[in-house]
């Protein structure tokens, strides 16, 4: 999963809050190593690395933790400082209240609400007072708190649903990385939901895990993409990474035990098609390769299959709207 890349959208709304108030943007980006270029261009995207790299830059040239889009700051280690106050209790929901409770210690602090509905459980986040346009640090409270708490007990939480207050965005087919369950936009509260029985497992970490957890953290959080259950997601981690060896439609079907009418069906119905998923995994692959030292553009084009670096530079246009080159050295200027 560390190869799902980040569209160019969620650069641009990062880097609003640091831009509203003066900072230089283009030597954030290059600092952490995206191609400025990245902004101009709708179809570009960046690997996890990098998106994790540049919120850690603008914490540290902001020294807030909400990017400039809360009504104040929330300073450096303030989720450090809530991560040690809940990591002793007993159960997942004693851990969720405490760190309720933490933020709603801070006035200017979006306000957040655990509740349990029957066999469900409702965490909302009150989004009213946020400088936020692009909703930016709304979702990434919501990622946040929704792996944080999948850490703490040592297992993915499974959601039933996110409700979002505002229209849904033109960029919503990146929410199946985000939060892969039903969505609901136009929503009264902006929302996770979520079995209730979560509430009751014990927390399998302790501080010397967390020690560990918190040097990447929450920014490794926001950066991992989830592709949950989905059948794509299935089909990908079944694809690999060898494109030149990629099993062809009926052997995923034979691999997933269905026939394959059933998952052609089944992938309509998620609005993807099998060659559309290898064109995605390929393309992700290549902006992850390009990332690294290790492999010239030429293999880089033979890992990923194609005969000839010229057929990888057109394809790699096509997906990104940059070439390998401007891609690879945009990052290193």
């Amino acid at each position: 999963m560390r190869e799902r890349t980040i569209a160019s959208h969620f650069v641009r709304a990062a880097v609003q809050g640091a831009r509203r108030q003066g900072l230089d943007v283009t030597a954030l980006l290059r600092d952490a190593g995206i191609a400025p270029a990245v902004l101009d261009e709708p179809r570009a995207r960046i690997d996890p690395d990098q998106f994790s790299r540049l919120i850690q830059r603008l914490w540290e040239a902001l020294d807030d933790e909400y990017m400039g889009f809360g009504a104040m700051p929330s300073k450096r280690g303030t989720f450090a400082m809530m991560c040690n106050a809940i990591i002793h209790c007993r159960t997942l929901e004693k851990a969720l209240g405490r760190g309720t409770l933490f933020y709603n210690l801070f006035p200017s602090a979006p306000r957040i609400h655990l509740q349990r509905e029957g066999e469900l459980a409702r965490l909302t986040l009150d989004d009213q007072h946020l400088r936020d346009p692009d909703h930016f640090l709304v979702e990434s409270l919501l990622l946040i708190w929704h792996r944080l708490a999948s850490w703490l007990i040592g297992q993915r939480i499974r959601l039933e649903q996110a409700t979002f207050t505002y229209p849904a965005p033109e960029h919503q087919a990146e929410y199946d990385l985000l939060f892969p369950c039903p969505r609901r936009f136009a929503a009264d509260a902006t929302s996770l939901l979520l079995p209730a029985r979560y509430l009751d497992m014990p927390l399998l970490q302790d501080e010397r895990t967390l020690k560990h957890f918190l040097k990447d953290s929450p920014a490794d959080l926001l950066a991992r993409p989830d592709g949950g259950d989905s059948l794509t997601s299935q089909i990908r981690r079944l694809l690999g990474r060898d494109c030149r060896n990629w099993p062809d439609l009926e052997q995923v079907a034979a691999q997933l035990h269905i026939s394959p009418q059933t998952l052609r069906r089944h992938l309509r119905e998620e609005g993807a098609n099998f060659q559309d998923l290898k064109d995605q995994l390929r393309r992700d692959l290549a902006i992850y390769y390009l990332g690294r030292d290790e492999l010239s553009i030429q293999d880089i084009a033979d890992q990923l299959g194609f005969s000839e670096p010229s057929a990888f530079h057109r394809a790699f246009k096509k997906w990104t709207g940059l070439t390998p080159g401007a891609y690879r050295n945009g990052e290193r200027q």
